[in-house]
């Protein structure tokens, strides 16, 4: 059973994403808040597998809450799904940079939601199709000093490969098939690269596959 914690302002919004969510059975809302901060509470009490944050709301933002989850080694299993009606740059590549395993917009198919709440759970990232072409945009225009390709002086030919097949948005079982690996292969590559490089999810990998050139836009 997965577990999440629904964080939204309106009420309305949480009873429909409740509703959606725990449609099939393999996924329970254990908590609701309205606010970024009374969310970070609910997470640190509960340590759910997932957590749906919205962005704008009252007391503590939703990128302000995520980078608290974040930022807390206790909560280090904790998986975040931003969940917006907004698409701009700023708020997409924020979303990314402040830890988010995924983005979607409140638009999206409810199948389409119980599959990113899988997804995320699982260890993958994973980014609305219709804002994943803002994050990779915003990635090549930042501004941030961005980490050289001696980042990857310590990774094998294959890790490398691993990686860029990351940065291309594909899951585990995905690059199994991409790269004529098994699965549990595939996921070895992938908890290496995450111990080499330091990075706390996949999220981060998609980010460093494009800051360092590996892929590109």
């Amino acid at each position: 059973m997965i577990r999440i914690v629904l964080v939204d302002d309106q009420e309305l919004v949480r009873a429909g994403l409740r509703a959606l969510a725990e449609s099939e059975g393999d996924i329970a809302v254990v908590a609701e808040a309205a606010d970024g901060r009374a969310g970070v509470s609910r997470v640190r009490e509960l340590r759910p597998d997932v957590v749906l944050m919205d962005i704008r709301m009252p007391r503590l933002d939703g990128l302000a809450a995520t980078r608290e989850i974040v930022a807390d080694p206790a909560l280090a299993g904790v998986r975040v799904l931003v969940l917006t009606t907004f698409d701009e740059d700023e708020h997409v590549f924020e979303a990314v940079r402040s830890g988010a395993s995924g983005y979607l917009l409140k638009d999206v198919a409810p199948a389409e939601l119980r599959r990113a709440v899988r997804v995320v759970a699982a260890g993958d990232a994973l980014l609305d199709p219709a804002v994943t072409a803002t994050v990779l945009r915003a990635v090549a225009a930042s501004p941030a000093p961005r980490p050289g390709v001696d980042r990857l002086a310590g990774l094998t030919e294959r890790e490398r490969e691993v990686l860029q097949q990351l940065g291309r948005g594909l899951t585990n079982d995905e690059i199994a098939r991409e790269l004529y690996l098994s699965p549990a292969t595939a996921r070895t590559y992938v908890s290496r690269l995450l111990a080499k490089l330091g990075a706390r999810d996949r999220a981060a990998l998609v980010i460093l596959a494009y800051e360092t050139g590996l892929v590109r836009p």
